[in-house]
C-alpha cells in the first residue's frame, strides 16, 4: 500500500504494523485487535538448478542451519500447529489464532543495503520481521552464475570493495516485447564499476560506456555440463559484447573490465528490464527532475518538464530515454542514469522507506528475484553482509563519474568512442589507490596528513642507505634492474638483490627501522614513492651482517626510475556528481 492510502480508514498491511521504537532500537508489533495477520512466504522449490547449469542457484554453505526450537519449514506452511507465543505480563490478550513476533532482544532489525546492477542499484531490505522461514524463501529466489576464476573471491570487510553491476537489454518477462533487441542474448547494456573505500567513509560509481572500443580476453566459461570452455577474445570490440556474444557471461565482462582499468572486481551483480521495473515499484517510486519538456517514442517516455514520482514502465522508460536528452547519445543517457540512481539513494535512504517494514520485504522479494549473482554472492547471508558494509555509506560521499573517453577517431561516423589517454589512466589510478572523488572527513584529513609527515626531515646521502630488494609481484627480473638503477644511477651503493618476496603485495613497500627514517625518506625521494608506501617497521640483516631496510616490489611497480606516488584527489576537470545533490536532465 502506498504512502496515500494510509491513515484514511482503509485497509492496512499488517506488515506497516511494526513500529521502529527510537528508543531501544527494535521493531515492534502494534496490532489492532481486528488486523488481519501478514503469513510469511512459504519456502517455494528450488528453480532452474539442473546440475551444471551455470544459472542455477547454487548450494549455500552460508544458508542457516536449523537451531533447536525454531520452526522449520514444514512446521511455517499452511495446516501445521504452531505454539503460541508467550504473553507478557501487562500484555493486552491477542485474539486467538494471532501470533505476534518479537524482534531477538538487544538487536536492531537488520537492514540490508543491496546494490544491484546498472540501472537498478540501490535497495534496502529487512531480513529481521521474517525470521528463519523468510530467510529461507529469500535463499530460494537467489540465482547464481559461475565467477569463472575471473573475480578476487569475493568481497572482505576489511578491504576496499569492487562491485560490478551490469544492466542488460535481454527481452525477459511480460511486457516487455518493445524493449531491447528481438533474440538478444542480453549485452552488458549499462555498467557500473563500484568501489566503496576500505573505511566505508566513500564511494565511486564508474561508468563504462557500452560504446567503448576494447579489448576482450579469452574467457574460460563453465557450461551447461559442467565443462569448461575457453570463448576466444577480440580486439577493438564494443565493450557490450563482453556479455551474451558469442556465449560469454557476466565472468567475461569482469575479466574485460580488469584488462581495461586494472581492477579486478570482487562480485558482480546482473539485472535486466524487469529489475528496474519491479524495485522501482517496491520502494514507492523515486522523484526525477527534468529540464524540458520530453516525448521520446523509442523510450516510450512522455513526461513534462519538472519534478515527477516514477516507477514501473516509466522508470524503466526513463533511464533508457537517450534520443530526447544532451547529444542524444549513450554518453547522455549514462548523465541521465545516473541522476536516477541518485534519487534512488535519496528515496531508500529516507525515514519513510527505513521504518517500513511492508517496503522492506517488498524490496527483499523484488531483488532477490531480480538479480542474477556471481557463485561467491550466492545466498541472503552473504548479500546481508554485503549490504551491511554498503549501508555504512552517506549519499554525499557518492561519486558518480564515468570513464572519460573521445570519439573515434579512426571512425567518420562517430558511433564509437576510445580511451581519453589524457585522464582514463588517472581516474583508474584513483580508484585503484582508494582516493575518494569527494572531500574526505577531518579525521581522515589528519590521517593523511600524518602519512605525508613521513617524508618530512632529514635525508640520508644515498650512499649511506641500506637496503634489501625483494620481488613481490612486480615484472620477473624487476629487482635486479632496480638494483642496477640504484647503484648505477642513484649511488645506492649498499643495496643488495634479496630474491622473491614471501607473498605478492598489491603495492610497493618500503620498511625501517626508527632510527633507518633519513634513510627511508632518501630513498623514497628517489624511488618516488608515497608516505603510504613507507612502513615503519623492524630492520633486517644484510649479506655484511649490517642493520638494512626492505624494499618490496609490488604490482604496482612500473619499472625502475617510474615514480609510484599516486593521486591524491580527483582532476578537477572530470565531470562528476554526488548522489545527495538533484539535477535536472537537460
Amino acid at each position: 500500500m502506498d504512502a496515500q492510502g494510509r491513515g484514511r480508514g482503509e485497509n492496512i498491511d499488517p506488515a506497516d504494523q511494526w513500529v521502529l521504537n527510537p528508543n531501544t532500537g527494535e521493531y515492534e508489533l502494534r496490532l489492532s485487535p481486528s488486523a488481519p495477520q501478514s503469513p510469511i512466504p512459504a519456502p517455494r522449490g528450488p528453480r532452474n538448478t539442473g546440475a551444471g547449469n551455470p544459472r542455477a542457484r547454487s548450494a549455500s554453505p552460508d544458508q542457516a542451519p536449523e537451531r533447536p526450537g525454531r520452526a522449520s519449514p514444514e512446521r511455517g506452511t499452511p495446516g501445521r500447529d504452531v505454539p503460541p507465543q508467550r504473553r507478557r505480563r501487562g500484555a493486552p490478550e491477542e485474539p486467538p489464532g494471532r501470533r505476534g513476533r518479537k524482534p531477538a532482544k538487544g538487536k536492531k532489525a537488520k537492514k540490508v543495503l543491496l546494490w544491484t546492477s546498472g540501472t537498478v542499484a540501490f535497495l534496502v531490505l529487512a531480513t529481521g520481521v521474517g525470521g528463519y522461514l523468510y530467510l529461507e524463501h529469500l535463499n530460494d529466489n537467489i540465482t547464481s552464475v559461475s565467477d569463472d576464476g575471473a573475480s578476487t573471491g569475493g568481497f572482505k570487510k576489511d578491504q576496499a570493495i569492487n562491485i560490478l553491476l551490469i544492466g542488460t537489454d535481454k527481452r525477459t518477462g511480460a511486457g516487455n516485447e518493445g524493449y531491447g533487441d528481438k533474440g538478444s542474448e542480453g549485452h552488458a547494456d549499462t555498467t557500473i564499476l563500484l568501489h566503496v573505500s576500505k573505511d566505508r567513509s566513500n564511494a565511486t560509481a564508474l561508468s563504462i560506456p557500452r560504446d567503448l572500443i576494447v579489448d576482450i580476453p579469452d574467457c574460460p566459461t563453465q557450461q551447461e555440463d559442467g565443462s569448461e570452455k575457453v570463448i576466444p577474445g577480440s580486439t577493438g570490440a564494443r565493450f557490450n559484447t563482453s556479455l551474451g556474444q558469442s556465449g560469454r557471461t557476466p565472468s567475461c565482462t569482469m575479466r574485460t573490465v580488469t584488462e581495461l582499468t586494472g581492477i579486478k572486481p570482487d562480485n558482480f551483480m546482473v539485472a535486466d528490464f524487469n529489475a528496474v521495473k519491479t524495485l522501482t515499484s517496491a520502494v514507492g517510486g523515486v522523484e526525477v527532475c527534468l529540464g524540458k519538456d520530453i516525448n521520446d517514442p523509442d523510450s516510450h517516455l512522455n513526461l513534462p518538464k519538472g519534478t515527477h514520482r516514477i516507477e514501473g514502465e516509466q522508470a524503466l522508460a526513463f533511464v533508457r530515454t537517450r534520443h530526447s536528452v544532451g547529444l542524444g547519445g549513450d554518453l547522455s543517457r549514462i548523465e541521465l542514469q545516473q541522476q536516477f540512481l541518485s534519487s534512488l539513494m535519496r528515496e531508500l535512504k529516507s525515514n519513510d522507506t527505513l521504518t517500513s517494514p511492508s517496503k522492506m520485504i517488498k524490496l527483499a522479494e523484488a531483488a532477490t528475484e531480480a538479480l542474477t549473482v556471481d557463485s561467491q554472492l550466492n545466498s541472503i547471508n552473504k548479500l546481508k553482509d554485503l549490504g551491511m558494509e554498503l549501508g555504512k555509506l552517506n549519499v554525499k560521499n557518492l561519486t558518480f563519474t564515468t570513464i572519460p573517453v573521445v570519439d573515434n577517431p579512426a571512425e567518420k561516423i562517430k558511433a564509437t568512442v576510445v580511451l581519453d589517454e589524457s585522464k582514463a589512466p588517472e581516474v583508474f589510478d584513483l580508484i585503484r589507490n582508494d582516493v575518494s572523488f569527494t572531500e574526505v572527513k577531518q579525521q581522515q584529513k589528519k590521517e593523511k596528513a600524518a602519512v605525508a609527515a613521513r617524508l618530512k626531515g632529514e635525508k640520508a646521502p644515498a650512499s649511506e642507505v641500506r637496503v634489501r630488494v625483494l620481488n613481490g609481484g612486480a615484472p620477473a627480473g624487476s629487482a635486479q634492474s632496480t638494483l642496477s638503477w640504484l647503484q648505477v644511477d642513484q649511488g645506492v651503493s649498499k643495496s643488495e638483490n634479496a630474491g622473491n618476496a614471501p607473498a605478492e603485495l598489491a603495492k610497493t613497500t618500503l620498511e625501517y627501522a626508527p632510527d633507518q627514517a633519513d634513510q627511508a625518506r632518501r630513498l623514497a625521494e628517489i624511488l618516488g614513492l608515497s608516505g603510504s608506501a613507507m612502513k615503519p617497521g623492524e630492520s633486517v640483516t644484510n649479506s655484511q651482517g649490517l642493520p638494512a631496510m626492505t624494499l618490496t616490489l609490488g604490482k604496482d611497480f612500473k619499472g625502475a626510475g617510474v615514480s609510484l606516488t599516486p593521486p591524491d584527489k580527483a582532476p578537477d576537470d572530470i565531470k562528476k556528481s554526488t548522489a545527495d545533490k538533484v539535477v535536472c536532465a537537460e
